[in-house]
């Protein structure tokens, strides 16, 4: 629909086992602000921000959905530890 287009969870939906669905959505309204400030035309510049939505989420949603396989797992204390201590120590996620 031409003047549309989403931002935030409705552009991206994910379970929140990355914890990153706020932190997208802010990143988005910049973005989309940013895009409608370097461009004339209104589909030239959703065209633009829709162009780097997706890829731009693509990480946290694959981090959410191996999160949400994780914390089921009969070990995931375990699991959920060493992947923040990864983290903490600037390691990979897994």
């Amino acid at each position: 629909m031409p003047g549309v287009t989403l931002l935030g969870d409705a552009a991206h939906l994910m379970s929140p086992f990355a914890g990153a669905g706020a932190n997208l959505a802010m990143l988005d309204g910049a973005e989309l602000a940013l895009a409608l400030a370097a461009h004339d035309d209104l589909e030239t510049a959703l065209n633009a921000y829709e162009t780097a939505l997706f890829p731009r989420a693509e990480e946290a949603a694959r981090q959410s959905a191996d999160h949400l396989v994780d914390f089921f797992q009969p070990d995931a204390l375990r699991i959920m530890r060493d992947s923040f201590t990864a983290l903490t120590a600037g390691g990979a996620d897994r």
